[in-house]
């Protein structure tokens, strides 16, 4: 069912095709701070879950399923958690916030590496790490919508790239090629309305 297929001269399997459509969709979406991108980033996140393990990107597996879990949050605090439960907008992290997002993403590195190394049989145990931390940051940056999500973002998927040509996923290492532009995009897009 999910046999490797050739489109435009590369191989890929179905289910990447289709992780890759939903996470256009998804981005589109949340540029346009729709809540309904939580939904698409649930469903795309599950999709690329399987998709990540069976290229032994372990990390990125456990992401999904955070992705999952903070996507549900996500949702609601786009939805409530502004003032007196209203919609919440686009704001700034404090210099303070700056320091504490730093700090946990180099803590989800050192913690993420060493468990992949010693734990699995991944060939990438830091740069899986190091994204890994990244992305749950921007993630979690996004829920809130903080406009610092898109840096982390556009840092994230340009390392992304080299990292999914090195494991021959060139569908998703092209997804997060497009994604760094849509970061950008997004970007510009809230830094008007923050």
């Amino acid at each position: 069912m999910n046999d490797p297929i050739l489109l435009f001269g590369f191989t890929t399997a179905p289910l990447e095709l289709i992780s890759f459509v939903l996470s256009i969709i998804t981005v589109v979406l949340t540029i346009r701070q729709n809540a309904w991108a939580w939904l698409f980033t649930i469903i795309s996140s599950t999709t690329y879950a399987v998709v990540f393990l069976e290229a032994k990107l372990y990390g990125d597996t456990g992401l999904q399923a955070l992705f999952i879990l903070v996507s549900v949050w996500g949702w609601y605090q786009w939805l409530y958690g502004g003032d007196d439960h209203s919609t919440l907008p686009v704001s700034r992290l404090s210099r303070r916030g700056l320091a504490m997002s730093a700090l946990l993403w180099l803590a989800g590195f050192a913690v993420l590496s060493l468990f992949l190394k010693h734990w699995t049989d991944t060939d990438v145990p830091y740069m899986d790490g190091f994204l890994t931390a990244g992305s749950l940051l921007g993630q979690l940056l996004l829920s809130r919508k903080k406009l610092e999500n898109w840096h982390v973002w556009i840092a994230v998927d340009v390392l992304y790239v080299g990292l999914y040509v090195y494991k021959g996923l060139v569908l998703t290492a092209l997804l997060y090629g497009l994604f760094v532009i849509m970061a950008i995009i997004g970007l510009r897009a809230w830094r008007r309305t923050a």
